[in-house]
């Protein structure tokens, strides 16, 4: 069975390429989202095996949907996206519970590593 992902970035482009490196390796993209509150709310819906959120975007920043998403559960599993430069920002991602992140732009075998960790 194939891996559920659920892909959060204000970039269309960026969801593309996402998805076309996850595509390629097998895994199941089962929904987008373009801000952190959409984030929220497709991960109730859909119960991903695995979010991929980018950390700045409008309305809700991803680490704020990272926090919320792990209230309402505790098991889910984050991989943060961030550009370069955004280390603060992916230390308070981590200690807010995201398993891994990777950076822009991205490589797709790093992608395929972080996501494989993850998901054990």
């Amino acid at each position: 069975m194939s891996n559920k992902i659920l892909i959060v970035d204000d970039a269309a482009f960026m969801r593309m390429m996402i998805k076309d490196i996850l595509s390629k390796n097998g895994y199941e993209v089962v929904g987008e989202a373009n801000d952190g509150s959409q984030a929220v709310e497709k991960y109730k819906e859909l119960q991903p095996d695995l979010v991929t959120m980018d950390i700045t975007m409008p309305e809700m920043d991803g680490i704020t949907a990272l926090k919320e998403i792990k209230k309402m559960d505790g098991n889910a599993k984050v991989i943060m996206c961030s550009a370069m430069g955004q280390q603060a920002m992916v230390i308070d991602a981590i200690q807010a519970g995201a398993k891994d992140f990777i950076v822009k732009p991205f490589q797709a075998d790093r992608v395929i590593e972080a996501i494989k960790k993850t998901l054990g």
